[in-house]
C-alpha cells in the first residue's frame, strides 16, 4: 500500500506494516516537551497518577521560554515547578535563562527532534517540526503526562492534504507569506485534523527556516501536522546537530491524498494577516497604510538568524518612526550570539530598535511589549487574536521580517521597498 509521508512514520512508530486514515493507533514516542505554561500541569498529572520516573530521561525537554526571565511572582512560581522536577528526575534537557531559547526554536538547533520522529509536545506550535519530516504535533497537558510515563499516546491517522508551490519567489517573499497565502486560501480549518504536506520546487529551495516558519503555522489551519520531505537542505542542517540517528521518510509516488492545491507563487507579494485571524490574508500593497505602534520580530516563527539579517537588510541606515517601538527578539542563545558577531545589534540599535534576550514574551501577550487599548502592531508571530498581544481593543497585523521592518521605519503597514 502506498503511503504519505505522515502515515509511513506512523506505521512504524505504531509496528504497522501498513495503515488508512482514520484509524486509532497507539504509537511510540522519540521525544516529548513542555513549557513553563503547560508543563506544571503535566507534572501535576504525572504525580497524581503515582508515577516515579520518565519513560526516557533523554527523551523529555522542559523548556522555560513564555514567561522568562519570569515576569512577576507566579511565573517565577511555575519556572520553579519546572525546574525541581527536572532536577528531581535529572533531566537533562532543562535550560534556564542565558541557555534557553524558545522552544520550537531550540530544540531542532540542539539536534534534539530528529526526521522521522514522532514528536508531541504541550504546545500547538510543536508542528514545527515537521519542517525537518518529522511527525511532530501539539497535544494537551495531561497527554504529555502520560507519555512521560508511558512513552507512548493515541492517535486518530490524519488524511493528508498536498500543497505544491511552483515557480520563483520574489524578493521579501518567503515562507511566511506561503502560508499566510495557504491559509488565506483554505482558511483557519481549512486543514482541521489533515497532515499538511508542502512540496514542489519553491518548497525544495527554500532554507530551513523558511521551512520551520511554515511548519509552525499549519496549526492556524488547523492542521496535525505540516510536513516538508526531507532532502539535501535537510540534511546540512541536521548532520552536524544530531544527537541520535534519524531517518528520511518520504511519501510514495501513488500515495493518496485527500486533496492536492496548486499554485504559481512568481506574482506573490509579501503577505499581511488582518486582524483578528490568521485567514484574513492580502499582500502588502492593498493593506492600506495603516498607522501602528509596535513591531515585534521574533518568536518560534520568524525569531531565526535568516529573520534578522533580512530585518537588518531593511533597518540598515534608517531610523523607526518616533511614534513606534520596535522590539528585536533572537529565538535563542546561539542565534543572539551570532547575530551580534554579524553586527546586526549595532544596526538595529542605530536604528532605534530594542533587542531582547530569547522570549516568546509577547507573542502570547505574556510580557515585554503589551498593547494597549487602541494600539496596533506588525509581528513576525504566527497569531493575531482578538487580545492576543494585550489589551482586547488592540490589534496585531501578521508579517514577515522585512515588512515588519519596514513598517518600524514608516509607522505604517508597508512593503519593504517603498522605504
Amino acid at each position: 500500500m502506498a503511503m504519505t509521508i505522515s502515515e509511513k512514520i506512523l506505521a512504524k512508530h505504531a509496528d504497522r506494516g501498513e495503515l488508512h486514515p482514520d484509524e486509532l493507533i497507539e504509537v511510540g514516542v522519540d521525544f516529548a516537551l513542555g513549557n513553563d505554561i503547560t508543563a506544571p500541569l503535566a507534572i501535576e498529572a504525572f504525580r497524581s497518577a503515582g508515577a516515579k520516573r520518565v519513560f526516557d530521561r533523554e527523551r523529555v525537554a522542559l523548556i522555560p521560554d513564555h514567561f522568562t526571565p519570569n515576569k512577576d511572582i507566579a511565573s517565577a512560581m511555575q519556572a520553579k515547578v519546572l525546574r525541581e522536577f527536572a532536577e528531581e528526575h535529572q533531566l537533562p534537557h532543562y535550560y534556564e535563562v542565558g541557555r534557553v531559547g524558545v522552544e520550537h526554536a531550540l530544540l531542532p538547533e540542539l539536534g534534539l527532534v530528529l526526521p522521522g520522529d514522532v514528536v508531541i509536545g504541550a504546545d500547538s506550535h510543536t508542528c514545527t517540526y515537521g519542517a525537518l519530516g518529522a511527525f511532530a504535533t501539539g497535544v494537551g497537558s495531561t497527554d504529555l503526562a502520560a507519555v512521560m510515563i508511558r512513552g507512548k499516546i493515541w492517535f486518530k491517522v490524519p488524511p493528508t492534504m498536498k500543497f505544491v508551490y511552483r515557480g520563483k519567489r520574489r524578493k521579501w517573499v518567503g515562507g511566511k507569506d506561503l502560508i499566510l497565502h495557504t491559509i488565506g486560501q483554505i482558511g483557519v480549518d481549512g486543514a482541521r485534523y489533515r497532515a499538511m504536506e508542502f512540496t514542489g520546487e519553491v518548497i525544495e529551495s527554500l532554507p530551513m527556516s523558511h521551512r520551520f516558519a511554515m511548519s509552525n503555522m499549519a496549526i492556524e489551519a488547523g492542521a496535525k501536522v505540516g510536513l516538508i520531505a526531507p532532502d539535501s537542505i535537510t540534511e546540512a542542517y541536521v548532520k552536524e546537530r544530531a544527537r541520535r540517528p534519524y531517518e528520511f521518510v518520504h511519501s510514495d509516488p501513488h500515495a493518496q491524498y485527500e486533496s492536492v492545491h496548486e499554485w504559481d507563487v512568481s506574482g506573490f507579494e509579501p503577505m499581511v494577516a488582518l486582524p483578528h485571524l490568521p485567514e484574513n490574508v492580502r499582500p502588502v500593497t492593498e493593506v492600506d497604510e495603516v498607522p501602528i505602534h509596535q513591531v515585534v520580530i521574533g518568536s518560534c516563527t520568524n525569531g531565526r538568524l535568516d529573520d534578522l539579517r533580512e530585518a537588518a537588510e531593511v533597518l540598515r541606515n534608517r531610523k523607526v518612526h518616533p511614534r513606534v517601538r520596535c522590539l528585536i527578539i533572537p529565538a535563542t542563545q546561539h542565534i543572539y550570539r551570532e547575530a551580534m558577531r554579524e553586527g546586526l545589534f549595532e544596526i538595529f540599535l542605530e536604528a532605534e530598535a530594542a533587542v531582547s534576550t530569547p522570549t516568546c514574551g509577547p507573542c502570547l501577550g505574556g510580557h515585554m511589549g503589551i498593547l494597549a487599548a487602541g494600539e496596533r502592531a506588525v509581528a513576525t508571530t504566527n497569531r493575531n487574536f482578538v487580545g492576543r498581544m494585550g489589551h482586547p481593543e488592540s490589534e496585531v497585523y501578521l508579517s514577515n521580517a522585512a515588512v515588519a521592518a519596514a513598517s518600524a521605519v514608516a509607522g505604517t503597514i508597508m512593503h519593504p521597498d517603498k522605504v
